[in-house]
């Protein structure tokens, strides 16, 4: 079971680990593979990820410095500070490099292919719904969930729970 209780005693719901796969081929289908594998392989928040630049990588030391993000005010998506003020941190990742290869003029790490501008947070929780339709993963996933099942991933592998929660 992939549920986990939370304090509120909602559930948040994790894709299974044995269908992350099938997940992640569902986005490439649909063209937005790099994006949610940074997301199930750093546990960003959503507007975080969607407000990453290019400057924001260090391709040297494979960092990524997260100060941003994107969020909706009155209809116009606007980039704002994180939620917190432990939210800008820095990131250690792999390269990006094909990514950036498919828009080399862009500033942003994952740019609307509709606008070229900041996709829509609404936007991309509506493609994670249909990427685990197409999938076939019959749990319900909140994009925000991806950032758990990153988190889960990272407990099972050995990663401890301090350096997982900075």
């Amino acid at each position: 079971n992939c549920r986990i209780p939370r304090k509120e005693h909602r559930e948040m719901t994790i894709i299974p680990p044995e269908k992350l796969g099938v997940y992640l081929r569902e986005a490439e289908k649909y063209g937005v593979l790099p994006m949610f594998f940074r997301e199930l392989s750093s546990g960003l928040r959503r507007g975080e990820l969607l407000a990453l630049q290019w400057d924001d990588l260090n391709v040297k030391d494979r960092i990524l410095s997260v100060s941003k993000q994107v969020t909706r005010i009155d209809g116009e998506l606007v980039v704002t500070e994180p939620k917190t003020k432990n939210s800008v941190r820095k990131v250690a990742l792999s390269l990006l490099v094909r990514e950036h290869e498919q828009h080399p003029d862009s500033p942003l790490l994952f740019p609307s292919p509709r606008t070229g501008g900041y996709w829509s947070p609404d936007a991309v929780s509506r493609i994670n719904r249909k990427l685990l339709a197409e999938a076939g993963i019959e749990e319900r996933v909140r994009f925000h969930d991806l950032r758990h099942t990153f988190a889960t991933m990272a407990l099972s592998s050995g990663v401890d729970v301090k350096t997982l929660s900075s």
